[in-house]
């Protein structure tokens, strides 16, 4: 019986695909300690183990690689360098915020820790286009609980200092903070990996 296809995060497919992107885009030499290898893998003792990404494309002349019409056009590559440099951005907020909202780590109408009330004041709420109007009178903390019209989906609500709370969407919140970091780049990246882009 063959044994199943094991299935990698999507943000770590997405950070390989990133990763064979740029060092096909510009030609640097590979980093010093390639993706998921021990450093004795990376200065070259392999013992017959498989070859590391940094080792494939240190053995691959630029001549030798397939063809892509696309990467030859320079908009094209500085855009697939910023497209990683957004992601690289983004991704310590975005995975902090779903492990907030999707694992067992907070119950429902529990208040964050105060390391991930920070984080998530710092890097998402401040970026909301209306984060005057949703802290209101005062910010007294950041809770997650069950969103009140969605009860399958939970979100992220600011709990104000007369008691009362309201709940924000974090993907507003990246989206304003996208647009504002980077202007020339942001509406694409927008478009192409946030559901709902414009919005």
């Amino acid at each position: 019986m063959a044994a199943p296809l094991l299935r990698a995060p999507p943000l770590l497919l997405l950070r390989l695909v990133q990763r064979s992107y740029h060092l096909s885009l510009i030609n640097v030499p590979p980093p010093r300690r390639p993706l998921c290898t021990s450093a004795a893998d990376s200065t070259g003792s392999d013992g017959g183990k498989s070859p590391s990404l940094a080792q494939v494309f240190q053995s691959t002349d630029v001549k030798d690689r397939p063809h892509y019409p696309k990467l030859d056009d320079p908009d094209y590559r500085r855009w697939k360098i910023k497209e990683a440099e957004i992601f690289e951005d983004i991704e310590p907020i975005v995975c902090l915020t779903k492990e907030i909202l999707h694992s067992k780590r907070y119950m429902d109408g529990e208040r964050l820790t105060l390391k991930d009330e920070q984080a998530v004041v710092e890097r998402l709420l401040a970026h909301h286009p209306h984060s005057e109007d949703k802290i209101g009178c005062g910010l007294d903390s950041i809770m997650v609980d069950r969103h009140p019209h969605f009860s399958n989906s939970r979100c992220l609500f600011v709990v104000r200092t007369d008691g009362g709370w309201i709940d924000f969407s974090y993907q507003k919140c990246l989206r304003a903070y996208i647009r504002d970091k980077y202007p020339s780049y942001g509406e694409r990246f927008i478009k192409e990996y946030f559901k709902r882009g414009s919005s």
